[in-house]
């Protein structure tokens, strides 16, 4: 198993490290965060002329048709900021879904105006006091001649104010299962969207009150094929989203470093003092962990081995290990942590964001277990 970079990937690492130094630093991420400035729409147009919205999306469809393994690299420097914007719930998760459930004529439709930026997904899926999985959307989609009727709550939405377009999961049968994926453009009347109070990253609720949706817009035009076709999708998704993770990890991993060479206490740095010196370690632990698990899910997906396992062992060891990492590097920097102009919190908001998003680590261990058979 080679984990090692190519060269094209070393130079999409290099190349994403300067762009996203030079256009969101760590003030501007910040400013992001507390909804002072607009760093997501400047920053999603600069990142769309680079094609990053289209990275996973194929040729025909006018993206890069990269690996995982490429959408990885530029990934965790996004997770480096950590960069807020629609980078992978359009670009990752919402081309998947796309790719895995639309018909060609929608794929044509859709695709080529996500890779340009212009068209903005996100995925619709959890409800209100519901479990995470197929079992928990009870949104019911009302067929009434070509069109269906919607109404109901969608809660952690990513990035559902910038949306363009909604990609809702909705029951059309009795089955567990039974679902269906209604493209839904976020102007139509009846839909309302709010960002979710607390200490959240970019988490919307979707309010759905008696919005109609063309038939058409079913995608793939199949009733009750939508949870299988979102659970390939996010087979897919799941390792991108764990490298932003890795990512975050490596950021406050080389923050601690660094402020425990810098902090001085009894006339030497606090990174000499053993406990100082133990929390640097758990949080290496906790990196390390994430990173090859994330490595091995993303090798085997890219060469085609089976990889349901791998997958759902890394977003639950990323999950835990970014949030893990976070308060690790809170002891490192005791209060000047705390500060929200540091960098530090940003990172814990993040973390505490994105451990129960998909699945908590709870659900994904459990699925790993399913994989395996045991």
């Amino acid at each position: 198993m080679d984990l090692s970079l190519t060269e094209p990937q070393e130079l999409l690492r290099a190349s994403a490290r300067s762009f996203i130094e030079r256009e969101a630093p760590r003030h501007a991420i910040v400013a992001a965060q507390r909804g002072d400035a607009g760093l997501a729409p400047a920053l999603w147009r600069k990142a769309a002329e680079l094609g990053w919205p289209g990275i996973l999306v194929p040729g025909e469809y006018g993206g890069s048709e990269s690996t995982l393994t490429d959408a990885a690299v530029l990934f965790e420097e996004l997770g480096r900021g950590p960069v807020p914007g629609p980078f992978f719930s359009s670009g990752v998760l919402g081309a998947l879904t796309v790719l895995e459930a639309a018909d060609p004529d929608q794929r044509r439709a859709i695709l080529p105006r996500v890779a340009r930026g212009e068209v903005i997904l996100t995925v619709a899926i959890t409800e209100p006091n519901a479990s995470w999985g197929p079992q928990g959307v009870t949104l019911a989609a009302r067929r009434a001649g070509d069109r269906y009727r919607l109404d109901g709550v969608k809660l952690h939405v990513a990035d559902a104010t910038v949306a363009t377009h909604l990609v809702v999961a909705a029951r059309t049968g009795e089955g567990p299962d039974d679902l269906g994926l209604l493209l839904v453009d976020a102007a139509t009347p009846g839909v309302r969207v709010r960002a979710l109070p607390g200490f959240l990253s970019s988490q919307c609720e979707v309010v759905l009150d008696g919005v109609e949706v063309p038939a058409a817009d079913l995608l793939g035009g199949r009733e009750r094929q939508g949870w299988a076709a979102l659970e390939r999708a996010l087979v897919r998704a799941w390792p991108v989203l764990c490298s932003f993770m890795v990512g975050g990890c490596q950021a406050v991993f080389e923050m601690s470093v660094a402020h425990s060479q810098q902090r001085v206490q009894f006339g030497v740095p606090i990174g000499k003092f053993q406990r100082v010196q133990d929390h640097v370690i758990r949080l290496v632990n906790h990196l390390d962990a994430a990173r090859w698990t994330t490595a091995e899910a993303l090798w085997k997906l890219d060469t085609g081995r089976p990889a349901v396992d791998a997958v759902h062992l890394a977003k639950a060891v990323s999950s835990e290990g970014y949030l893990e990492a976070c308060n690790a590097a809170h002891e490192v920097h005791a209060g000047q942590g705390s500060l929200t102009e540091y960098g530090l919190v940003a990172h814990t908001q993040m973390s505490r964001t994105l451990f129960p998003y998909l699945g908590d680590p709870r659900w994904h261990k459990r699925r790993m277990v399913d994989a395996l058979g045991w």
